[in-house]
């Protein structure tokens, strides 16, 4: 293997960013395409701009989020935080004593490691599942956790949804549901209901998924469990910091739902051309994706490669040659290495979707040449 730890995850990381800098500087913004459907942004104008200071940029800033907060993701109250990992951790670190259990529940395996993570800390039983048929609520539970949309987009089923936070309630254990990109792709794609208008107790999603947000995370709920949330938010500097704050409320106010609608409807576009020449890719409700299972198929060669690796060298060569971002040159340490193309970022909009075909098989072809250089193939992803 290739990638085979955290610390190399990291590694990859950093010299994707490098990357993308050198993209830039010598070629230009317009001729990169963001893909991954992470891409985000900070949208504040001068006056805004210069009310960032430490103590005065909440004063005027957080009352406004709690309203537009609250009619984006419903319950009484919202919490921002830096990253949604972060508000997971803090709702872990205030609701789950050690001992106790943690159950969660998605439409596919696995969660994101921040939830299993977080339980580690606490001393925490912690389990999983995607079978609905399998999923029970032990004795001594202190937290049930769903997940609204998988790292890959696979949304949870409504009736499955509400039996979980039923059952739950049943026993007086409050829900957690991790609605990362949920929040808007259930709402808007699925038209499903807020997770809190559902009778979840606790809600957090992220606002750079398909929105114009900056990477943060907001949680909404039940006012009582929020400010519980929010003594270790604040204990342990998890909270978000002025900027975060700011570009979040406007990142909320300027969604935009036919954004996710136009891209629903130009998948299936990008999904007919790849099909001439790959059999392995699947739709997605914003674009498509490839997993690394899948992406190994198509090769049908002999390698001494994980298919991990196999997906890392497949989109650090999109990266390089072509100045397309994907999802696992950039991601944070146990995140999916589907490759997804996300056709609702604003780099997607302008983009010749025949044109993208093009360079993805330009690309796939020269992985074909190189798989079997782990050397090479090492350099591509780690820059030595």
């Amino acid at each position: 293997m290739i990638v085979n730890n955290s610390i190399d995850e990291i590694k990859k990381r950093e010299n994707a960013l490098l990357i993308i800098k050198d993209w830039i500087l010598n070629k230009s913004r317009d001729s990169l395409y963001d893909l991954t459907g992470l891409s985000g942004g900070f949208i504040a104008d001068s006056s805004e701009i210069d009310l960032l200071e430490t103590y005065v940029g909440p004063a005027i800033f957080e009352d406004e989020l709690q309203k537009v907060g609250i009619e984006h993701m419903g319950g009484q109250k919202v919490l921002p935080v830096n990253r949604t990992s972060s508000g997971i951790l803090a709702t872990i670190l205030a609701l789950v004593g050690e001992n106790t259990n943690v159950v969660h529940y998605l439409a596919k395996l696995p969660a994101h490691p921040s939830i299993p993570r977080s339980c580690e800390l606490v001393k925490a039983n912690y389990s999983e599942t995607d079978d609905f048929e399998k999923f029970e609520i032990p004795e001594n539970t202190s937290l049930v956790v769903v997940t609204g949309s998988t790292m890959d987009h696979d949304v949870i089923d409504l009736d499955i949804f509400k039996k979980v936070i039923s059952m739950a309630h049943e026993k007086s254990i409050p829900v957690m549901v991790d609605d990362a990109s949920g929040a808007r792709l259930r709402t808007v794609v699925f038209n499903q209901p807020k997770a809190c208008d559902l009778g979840a107790d606790i809600a957090i999603t992220s606002t750079d998924k398909l929105m114009p947000g900056p990477r943060g995370g907001l949680m909404a709920g039940k006012k009582d469990l929020i400010d519980t949330i929010k003594v270790k938010v604040n204990q342990f500097g998890l909270e978000a910091q002025p900027p975060l704050v700011l570009a979040m409320m406007n990142g909320i106010k300027n969604f935009d739902k036919s954004n996710l609608v136009e891209s629903f409807s130009r998948r299936n576009e990008l999904f007919d051309l790849l099909s001439v020449n790959f059999r392995n890719f699947k739709l997605t409700p914003t674009g498509v994706m490839i997993t690394p299972e899948g992406l190994n198929d198509e090769l049908d060669l002999t390698h001494n490669l994980s298919d991990d690796d196999v997906a890392f060298v497949f989109s650090f060569l999109l990266l390089k040659e072509h100045g397309i971002i994907t999802i696992p040159p950039v991601s944070m340490p146990g995140a999916s290495a589907t490759i997804r193309f996300d056709l609702s970022t604003n780099d997607a909009f302008g983009l010749d979707l025949g044109v993208l075909n093009k360079k993805i098989i330009s690309s796939f072809n020269n992985l074909k040449e190189l798989v079997n250089d782990e050397d090479k193939c090492r350099e591509i992803i780690f820059n030595f």
